[in-house]
């Protein structure tokens, strides 16, 4: 695995970031480790409901609704 694939995860965390209206944005930094995560988190929750989304478009949905649950579960926390 190498660094190929920061750009794409740091362009997931962006997307997501928006469609949830986060006004401040996290920067470079926090959008990259939002896709990370939320790629991970994603492949878990879609694992777990027993969603299989292959090929790039899957892995890009599958990424981006798990970076989307990651920011939504940080905003209840930040409410609390």
């Amino acid at each position: 695995m190498g660094f190929d694939h920061i750009p794409g995860d740091w362009r997931r965390g962006r997307l997501a970031g928006r469609n949830l209206g986060e006004r401040g944005g996290s920067g470079l930094l926090g959008n990259i480790v939002v896709g990370v995560i939320g790629a991970v988190l994603g492949g878990f929750v879609f694992g777990l409901l027993g969603i299989s989304a292959g090929g790039l478009i899957g892995s890009i949905v599958t990424a981006t609704a798990g970076a989307a649950l990651l920011l939504f579960l940080i905003g209840l926390i930040k409410k609390s």
